[in-house]
């Protein structure tokens, strides 16, 4: 075997070896990308029954007993951001989509730095936007499972709580790639407080889907801390769960791209490996048939 034919089994023992990362990558996006569908969907009739308990107790005892402070912020922007990212590569412009989608959307809000905390959800993010000259004041490590969200969902409720602390609720948004129709990963900026008073005020003129009508057994504003409390749960769970699920997604699109290149590649480098043999077993065949003539004269 000459030395370029060595060269090209060892490039393709590579490819081979790099197929089957590829191959076991891709297999286990597949996998991961349902077990976060699933929990993005698991939650969805629950919220609905949350927002609809905060329609009725909107409609039966009025604004006051859902906020104690007015119901429209003054400031300019939100005074929280919560970004979900990825800690993972192999996943696209995953981060980097969503950090650009953040800070355009925060300059667009007039948000000054020192108007607004940023918590981020993935240490890869909290470089991402660092780079980009964006400050972050808070990390968490994301979830590697779907039963870890909630955990991950606490800690940032916790955090935000902290912040607020005896001060009225400030404006918080949510920063998400979410599974998009076209897209693997599309980004988007969702509301999370203020509460959207007018959107709970229709709900609550909707009729209630059963026959038995709502009661409070309990002090309303217990009651409306609490549905409040698992409304903003609810928002942070499917958002950190629909955005692993997009990851995974944009996950999977990669490999398979991957995938597809290594295919072209190997069949490029087989075929130029066979043409090298092909060459050196014809010059062997003509050497042996020169020697043969040579030694009939």
């Amino acid at each position: 075997m000459t030395e370029t034919q060595q060269a090209l089994r060892q490039q393709l023992d590579s490819l081979d070896d790099l197929q089957s990362i590829v191959r076991t990558m891709k297999a286990l996006a597949a996998a991961s990308i349902r077990q976060y569908e699933q929990a993005f969907e698991s939650l969805s009739l629950y919220e609905r029954s949350v927002e609809l308990g905060l329609g009725v107790m909107l409609r039966q005892y009025g604004v006051s007993s859902l906020v104690s402070q007015p119901q429209h912020s003054t400031r300019a922007g939100p005074s929280i951001a919560i970004i979900f990212g990825s800690d993972h590569g192999l996943c696209g412009r995953f981060n980097e989509q969503i950090a650009e989608h953040a800070r355009n959307d925060l300059a667009q809000r007039s948000v000054k730095t020192n108007q607004h905390k940023i918590l981020t959800v993935g240490v890869r993010l909290a470089s991402q936007l660092q780079a980009q000259d964006v400050p972050v004041h808070k990390q968490v490590a994301l979830p590697s499972t779907a039963e870890q969200i909630t955990t991950t969902v606490q800690d940032i409720l916790q955090w935000i709580d902290e912040v607020r602390g005896r001060a009225p609720m400030p404006d918080v948004v949510i920063y998400a790639n979410q599974p998009g129709e076209r897209l693997d990963a599309e980004p988007s900026a969702r509301a999370l407080l203020p509460l959207d008073i007018e959107y709970f005020y229709t709900l609550g003129r909707h009729r209630w889907p059963s026959r038995r009508q709502p009661v409070a057994f309990m002090d309303t504003h217990v009651l409306a801390s609490t549905l409040i409390r698992q409304h903003l749960f609810v928002r942070l769970f499917r958002a950190c769960a629909g955005s692993q699920a997009s990851e995974q997604a944009s996950r999977l699109s990669a490999m398979q791209s991957a995938e597809s290149s290594l295919d072209e590649r190997i069949d490029s480098v087989t075929n130029a490996h066979r043409r090298l043999r092909q060459d050196a077993i014809t010059s062997e065949l003509l050497d042996i048939v020169a020697g043969f003539e040579a030694t009939q004269t």
